[in-house]
């Protein structure tokens, strides 16, 4: 089921919202103060390196938050002085785990520099709120990027490719560099839905091989960007247990974090399991 998320602190526009989202069949998440945004675990710290989007620990946060809701549409209340709406919609649009999830932004259609702001910030569209309000089902359906049951459906059909078998060999045996390389190559052949489960495959692949690296912001930023290949993926697909790899890669995530970055020497590698499938 589609899921809505809104920023919004304003009682009337939540409560509008949520009706909207219900009449459309959509779930909704509705954050209405930042307190509600669990923190992340921290990164590892490299001298010298500065304060960017995505190390800022609130927009981490954010970027984090989002990953787990993958929501269809993020609709923020420009208005709102409580939320560091800014922060989050730049960490969000400037996150490859996220950026193609579309934002709308609705406020005072006279605040011109409000406007600019949002806009600069990353929102996809600006809108007026009197209109956002009169029309809102329409719009929320217009600017979401709903995902496509035949498309899912289509990638879960068929048969691995030559090179994603390879792939998935060469990462059963903890290969995961050269397991990465054969599972790109298959990305890049396929024209077709099979695309999006090489691609999933493919990210955990560099996510293993960077925590065999010692790399722990590599390995979390690979993590929360492969979730939008993996989460719209069917249980099995072409052989494949994607449900068993997203519940895997959930749990060395966790373990992940638990260590810290100080820590990422002492992981338990046994927790790398290798992928179910019928045709590794």
């Amino acid at each position: 089921m589609p899921k809505l998320l809104s920023l919004v602190s304003d009682l009337f526009f939540s409560v509008q919202i949520q009706s909207a989202a219900r009449a459309l069949g959509w779930d909704w998440v509705n954050v209405e103060t930042a307190t509600q945004i669990p923190p992340q675990p921290p990164m590892a710290h490299r001298p010298g390196s500065p304060v960017s989007d995505q190390t800022d620990p609130v927009g981490r946060s954010f970027v984090a938050y989002v990953v787990e809701i993958q929501p269809v549409l993020i609709v923020v209340e420009l208005n709102s002085e409580t939320l560091p709406w800014e922060t989050w919609v730049v960490a969000a649009k400037t996150s490859p785990a996220v950026r193609r999830i579309p934002i709308v932004g609705f406020g005072s259609h006279t605040d011109l520099e409000q406007r600019g702001r949002a806009l600069a910030a990353g929102c996809d569209a600006v809108l007026a709120q009197g209109r956002f309000s009169s029309a809102m089902p329409e719009l929320l359906q217009k600017y979401a990027r709903l995902p496509d049951p035949a498309i899912a459906q289509a990638a879960a059909e068929g048969a691995l490719s030559a090179l994603a078998r390879q792939g998935i060999a060469l990462f059963n045996r903890a290969e995961y560099f050269e397991a990465h390389e054969a599972l790109e190559h298959a990305w890049n052949d396929e024209s077709g839905p099979g695309r999006e489960l090489y691609r999933g495959l493919l990210q955990i692949a560099v996510a293993y091989f960077q925590i065999t690296r010692g790399n722990y912001n590599g390995a979390i930023k690979i993590f929360l960007r492969s979730r939008q290949w993996l989460d719209p993926l069917p249980d099995q697909c072409r052989g494949v247990n994607v449900a068993a790899l997203r519940h895997d890669a959930a749990a060395v995530r966790a373990a992940l974090e638990t260590l810290g970055p100080e820590r990422v020497g002492e992981f338990d590698l046994s927790l790398l399991r290798p992928i179910d499938s019928a045709n590794g």
